[in-house]
């Protein structure tokens, strides 16, 4: 489904449906277990005191209520009606709906855009009604909504009657039903409280886009937490993301779709190399958002951001009871990228002088069993690490046991954080998962907005995943948009490409174009041999397959020879491509080879891949993806992070390279991008880095517009 088809409707409020005072039921029915009789049970268990309309012309009255014989029966402007109907009733269900001026509908039945042409077909023409009424809809294809600030349960999955209260609440947005009924489950077990949970299904006319920016505007809702399998307007959401991060709330998302194959580019490394669900990642993430991999991080993570607010992208410390699991945490947290720095000097003789002489100051620290003689020693060694900026987290990593030893360890830490009061996050990792704790334990730990972690590995993902998002956050930088004045065509070749990105700050070797071998041997003479000789036409990407590159060329009698052979091996590759002439450029000295390369992502935006150049970037996948407007000293740390980054600062005696004059590049190529979108692709490679002060320069240069 494009995303014109659910382009706002003329007059739309999502409070019909979320907040709807009045509902209509098609499907209830004397059938035990049918879908309407659920929905029913679900606002009666909620307290629902709006007013309730039953449709079934085949009975007056059901479950103790009158029945309506059809939707013309309805008063007018009913806020929402739950279609529990088969699929086949549904699209004109909806007509008679909005014939009635009814504000929203809920449809369950499946069978529309996944269902073939005639599905799709039925789908567009809901979207149609939709936009032309004002009507929102959610699904079909979907499970309902649950709204738990108002009692507004309009779903035939059995709900509990939580109301949030006062509680920080969790959005819950997800395109499927049985995962925001999972996710809800697992929110709930935690004690999180949930504002409104949404299955959002085929999204024929209400999407997930307009679900974010409700709850944007919710000041009941904290933290929204999304399953989404294909984001149907991805430049929408970007922007709600920002404006999230502004408002101070936090998206947690769940995005499937990792191992599918990247987009094909027959012309480009960039297109080839960064695929769909890299693309996403990287501007999402860029955007504040908080990415996971699977479910049990979803939970885990909402729970660390509603009890604990925002977390620093500082490390975190460690206080544990056992020597090897301190090994264990360092190998984990190596990997994960969680950093656990040591103690600044007045923490350290803090640490000193709280514990005893056997145990050593470290990070991670371990306690040993001496709590359990010495109880206190939980508040002697908080205390000071809460005070040390070095540090955005604690982390308890505590050994249970049985009931006896929980009691040993438990109240003497939470009598502590009672009275530390702690203004940075405080987590608790159980080593044994599975051990008996008593359930007012860890219900203390929570209400001292204190998580409860059943797993340490647990505890230090779900942090290092929101630490990395507050570093993301530090890495934006302002830019000033540089037009390109592109040529026409989808292809533009080197020669061009060159030329116009030239005059933007991108460095290129000294030379020029030539349409004649005359106009070659100037070029020669002007920049000095030897040259390298290169074919030049739209139709030719890929040069060197075709023979069109010939290198080291050492007078005017090789150019003339190398002339001919160039324009005869482009020929015998493909008689059909004719070459506009040849570039000719000076040979630089070697270097370390990048490949630098920017997109346009139809969907998403602007994005910038780097990595080592050669074979290595296609068989080790040596690359990262880098939203277009990261700082300068982000791009230098991005350039680092590579596999093989550290060979740019020298490696077993060779020399540092000049990262800085790479990063100023890339840079100018992300302004370059933002201010040109007719940009689909540019492709510089190699771009080749000479040692520290010498700069950097793009060889080759491919672009790709329209």
């Amino acid at each position: 489904m494009d995303a014109a088809t659910i382009a706002p409707p003329r007059t739309r409020s999502l409070d019909r449906l979320i907040k709807a005072r009045s509902v209509a039921i098609l499907g209830v029915s004397e059938r035990p277990g049918a879908l309407g009789n659920q929905v029913l049970a679900n606002l009666e268990r909620h307290g629902f005191d709006g007013d309730i309309h039953l449709i079934n012309p085949k009975h007056e009255t059901l479950a103790g209520r009158p029945c309506l014989r059809s939707v013309a029966d309805l008063p007018e402007g009913i806020d929402a009606a739950v279609l529990a109907i088969p699929g086949a009733a549904v699209l004109d269900t909806v007509r008679a709906l909005a014939a009635r001026g009814v504000g929203a509908a809920v449809i369950f039945a499946a069978g529309f855009a996944e269902g073939g042409e005639e599905g799709l077909a039925a789908q567009r023409e809901v979207a149609r009604i939709a936009a032309e009424s004002g009507m929102v809809i959610e699904g079909p294809n979907c499970l309902g909504m649950t709204n738990y600030v108002d009692g507004v349960a309009l779903t035939f999955v059995e709900t509990p009657a939580e109301r949030l209260g006062d509680r920080p609440g969790v959005g819950i947005v997800s395109q499927s039903g049985a995962m925001a009924v999972v996710l809800g489950t697992t929110l709930m077990a935690k004690r999180l409280g949930i504002s409104i949970s949404v299955s959002t299904g085929n999204e024929a006319a209400s999407g997930a886009e307009d679900y974010i920016e409700y709850l944007l505007k919710a000041d009941h809702t904290r933290v929204i937490a999304m399953i989404v399998e294909q984001f149907r307007q991805p430049k929408r959401f970007l922007a709600l993301a920002e404006r999230a991060r502004a408002l101070g709330k936090t998206i947690v998302l769940l995005h499937p779709g990792k191992s599918s194959a990247a987009r094909e580019s027959a012309a480009t490394h960039t297109g080839a190399m960064a695929g769909d669900w890299q693309v996403m990642k990287t501007l999402v993430e860029h955007a504040g958002v908080v990415l996971v991999d699977g479910l049990e991080e979803l939970g885990d993570v909402v729970d660390l951001t509603v009890r604990c607010g925002g977390v620093s992208a500082s490390g975190a410390a460690v206080l544990t009871e056992s020597g090897a699991f301190k090994a264990l945490t360092l190998d984990l947290c190596e990997t994960i990228g969680l950093p656990l720095p040591a103690p600044a000097d007045a923490t350290h003789e803090a640490l000193r002088a709280a514990i005893p002489d056997f145990i050593p100051v470290s990070n991670p620290m371990d306690l040993t069993a001496q709590a359990l003689v010495d109880p206190d020693l939980y508040r002697r060694t908080l205390a000071p690490l809460l005070a040390d900026d070095r540090y955005g987290a604690i982390v308890l990593g505590i050994i249970q046991t049985d009931i006896a030893t929980s009691k040993l360890k438990f109240e003497p830490i939470i009598e502590a954080i009672r009275a530390l009061s702690p203004t940075k996050p405080v987590i608790f990792a159980g080593l044994d998962d599975g051990a008996s704790v008593p359930a007012q334990y860890i219900a203390g730990l929570r209400n001292l907005g204190v998580p409860y972690f059943p797993s340490p590995d647990r505890a230090f993902r779900a942090l290092a995943r929101l630490a990395d998002a507050g570093r993301r956050g530090q890495a934006r930088a302002a830019i000033d948009p540089v037009p390109a004045a592109l040529l026409a065509g989808r292809v533009i070749p080197e020669y061009q490409a060159k030329a116009l990105l030239a005059p933007l700050g991108l460095a290129f070797p000294p030379g020029g174009f030539a349409a004649t071998v005359e106009e070659a041997r100037a070029i020669a003479g002007r920049v000095g041999y030897p040259v390298v000789l290169k074919a030049q036409a739209a139709a030719l990407s890929h040069k060197s397959d075709a023979g069109g590159v010939i290198l080291n060329i050492a007078d005017d009698v090789a150019l003339h020879g190398a002339w001919e052979r160039l324009f005869a091996n482009v020929s015998a590759y493909d008689a059909s491509i004719a070459l506009d002439g040849a570039l000719v450029e000076a040979m630089g000295a070697r270097g370390l080879e990048l490949i630098v390369g920017a997109r346009n992502d139809p969907e998403w935006g602007p994005v910038i891949l780097v990595g080592f150049g050669g074979v290595t970037a296609e068989l080790l996948h040596d690359v990262r993806l880098l939203p277009h407007d990261l700082t300068h000293e982000a791009i230098v740390a991005e350039l680092r992070l590579l596999k093989q980054g550290v060979l740019l600062d020298g490696y077993r005696g060779s020399p540092a390279l000049d990262i800085d004059a790479a990063a100023r590049l890339i840079g100018v190529l992300g302004r370059v991008l933002a201010g040109t979108p007719s940009i689909r692709e540019i492709d510089l490679n190699p771009v080749v880095v000479y040692p520290e002060g010498q700069g950097a320069v793009a060889l080759d240069a491919l672009i790709l517009a329209g």
